[in-house]
């Protein structure tokens, strides 16, 4: 299943950056009280700790001034309290659209969708390993990139989702 998400993706990269060969971005983030623990999406196991948080990594393709579509990779862990101490690790793979609505000398400001799928990988203990997977969706009415040089810019994100509730990161463009 993870495969056939994967390859789906790819070729979601390809169709994109081969109708505009334009632009691209790499960008890398720390998301925090992601969709994770908000939500159960841990197969309604009991005494879940809240994760660390979510580590985001995205390829952006610009379509055009505006529009930045692509996909994204989250990360985030957590464990069980009690005698049966288990753990759980998130893998989120996303298609995002991003929309730049405003724009000065400083700060560019944007709104960003994502959806996809959530693999929630369940180690129980003293049990088999198993998998089970959920909607994985962020909704970010506020993000707002500063540009430090010509490729590198940081971001800052508020929202809700598989990413986090805020984010904060690095874009790099080639």
């Amino acid at each position: 299943m993870i495969k056939k998400i994967l390859v789906a993706a790819l070729a979601g990269i390809a169709t994109v950056s081969a109708a505009s060969a334009q632009r691209t971005e790499i960008t890398a983030s720390y998301g925090a009280y992601t969709q994770m623990d908000a939500t159960n999406m841990h197969d309604g196991w009991s005494h879940v700790n809240n994760a660390w948080g979510a580590l985001n990594l995205g390829v952006n393709f610009r379509v055009n001034n505006k529009i930045w579509v692509g996909p994204s990779y989250t990360f985030s862990s957590t464990t069980t309290e009690g005698a049966h101490h288990s753990n759980i690790a998130y893998h989120a793979v996303m298609i995002n659209g991003r929309y730049h609505y405003y724009s000065n000398s400083i700060v560019k400001l944007y709104a960003k969708v994502g959806l996809g799928v959530e693999f929630s990988y369940m180690q129980p203990r003293g049990g088999d390993n198993y998998t089970k997977s959920y909607c994985a969706y962020q909704i970010v009415p506020l993000g707002a990139q500063v540009d430090l040089q010509n490729n590198w810019a940081m971001f800052a994100e508020a929202g809700f989702g598989a990413q986090g509730l805020v984010q904060f990161g690095f874009k790099y463009r080639f």
